[in-house]
């Protein structure tokens, strides 16, 4: 089974319960908030609004990564960042969503808590970057590019492929020096799926967790819930939050969402049902 706990920089944080990590895109293109939190300004008290609201970890990204995203400089990404992760840092367990070493090696000094790759630290010098720290890191899984992810993936079966190559990447991480327990995988809903595979992850996720590592789910607002409801990303917002309390209980560990205090709310109900304990009237 998953480790009981996530050790993340100066954090740690118990699992015995799931996690909420808010989304803070420093970007011009997101694809889920259309740049709103673009100025540093902005997406600094978007951040603490969402601390507010019950996340655990905030998730501040400088690089788009929605299906047909461009590359973005490590200076420009740098750039977007650092005023956001410097103010953050400090008070908060932030989470750095980027693939470049560079990018890593300039945030992780600052108190990052966590490094979240979509590439798994497959890019040159990202192994040694997140090793050489006490950060934690999540590895996603993803088919190709953000450029190209989405040109018609296919699986012979998702569950193993997703699973096999979270497995070689979380071995790969270990024995570069980062400790089992500051580890979480990420089977990558959205990036290199069709619809189909994603349901199919999403039921199994069981399987996924049962690889030792605890698994981050994100889920919200993606194209699969607009697939299934007919609703645009602004309207997403009861689907996302059921994605959340369903990924949880098929065995997530961390949710990433853009809506926290929905998924608090739901999170805190999932909860009081399924263990008494931790509600008494």
């Amino acid at each position: 089974m998953p480790s009981a706990r996530l050790s993340a920089g100066r954090f740690v944080f118990d699992l015995d319960r799931p996690l909420i990590m808010g989304v803070i895109n420093v970007t011009p293109d997101s694809f889920s908030d259309r740049g709103d939190s673009f100025d540093a300004d902005a997406a600094i008290a978007r951040a603490e609004q969402l601390v507010a609201e019950g996340a655990d970890l905030l998730d501040v990204g400088g690089e788009s990564t929605r299906p047909g995203a461009p590359d973005v400089p490590a200076d420009e990404e740098l750039r977007r960042i650092l005023p956001v992760v410097r103010a953050l840092a400090p008070r908060f367990a932030v989470s750095v969503d980027t693939s470049k070493a560079d990018v890593m090696r300039e945030v992780l000094p600052l108190g990052v808590a966590m490094v979240n790759d979509v590439r798994s630290l497959r890019e040159p010098g990202a192994l040694d970057a997140v090793a050489a720290s006490d950060a934690a890191v999540c590895l996603m899984h993803m088919r190709g590019s953000p450029r190209t992810m989405q040109d018609h993936p296919v699986y012979a079966d998702v569950v193993v492929e997703v699973g096999g190559f979270l497995r070689e990447r979380a071995l790969a991480a270990e024995a570069s020096g980062v400790a089992r327990e500051r580890i979480v995988i990420d089977p990558g809903f959205g990036f290199g799926k069709t619809a189909a595979h994603n349901l199919t992850l999403w039921r199994q996720l069981g399987a996924l967790r049962s690889l030792g590592w605890p698994i981050l789910a994100g889920l919200s607002r993606k194209s699969l819930l607009g697939t299934i409801t007919g609703r645009s990303v602004d309207q997403r917002v009861h689907a996302s939050v059921a994605a959340a309390l369903l990924a949880v209980q098929r065995g997530a560990d961390i949710v990433r969402v853009h809506d926290v205090a929905a998924t608090r709310d739901a999170l805190a109900v999932l909860r009081a049902v399924d263990h008494e304990e931790s509600f008494q009237s």
